[in-house]
């Protein structure tokens, strides 16, 4: 072969090569990261809920002590939650439960890029911009009938999680 042949076939190697590697950049990926992205939006989540079940993922039940700022995790099993579009809400926790029954307000959002359930606890009077502490939980599922969220709870040296599980209560 002569070098004019060789350069030839080196160049067409190489317009090939920088194609595909053209087409490969430009093509859509199907990572896992991408196929699993959530399409939870606040519409999902507004809307009126009983908390029917929680559940623990990888930390035993007798390990949680307080939870959500309540004396127990026991306190939300059979509470009701409001939920309004505009962000405003309130849970509802049942007379016999160890916490009392009462009404507490709160501001919540949703975040889709991060698949979050985020509120915090805003009393008569208060402003939610004032208020600094607050509660994000993953936001696992939502729909029309259903809402589960998992709050990530720090337990030896892993996260385990206290899965709600929510039903939508028919108005």
């Amino acid at each position: 072969m002569t070098f004019t042949t060789m350069k030839k076939i080196f160049l067409a190697l190489a317009l090939g090569g920088a194609t595909l590697w053209t087409l490969e950049s430009c093509s859509p990926k199907t990572t896992a990261s991408t196929t699993q992205t959530s399409s939870v939006k606040r519409g999902h989540v507004s809307g009126n809920w009983a908390l029917n079940d929680i559940a623990f993922e990888g930390i035993p039940e007798s390990a949680v002590r307080s939870f959500l700022g309540e004396n127990s995790y026991k306190c939300f099993i059979g509470s009701t939650w409001a939920l309004t579009n505009s962000g405003k809400g309130s849970y509802n926790l049942s007379p016999g439960t160890e916490c009392g029954g009462r009404v507490q307000g709160i501001f919540w959002s949703v975040s889709p890029a991060e698949d979050t359930f985020q509120f915090k606890k805003v009393d008569d009077g208060e402003k939610a911009k004032n208020v600094t502490d607050g509660y994000r939980l993953v936001l696992s599922s939502a729909d029309r009938q259903s809402l589960v969220l998992r709050s990530p709870v720090a337990y030896g040296n892993q996260t385990a999680h206290i899965v709600l599980r929510f039903s939508k209560i028919t108005e």
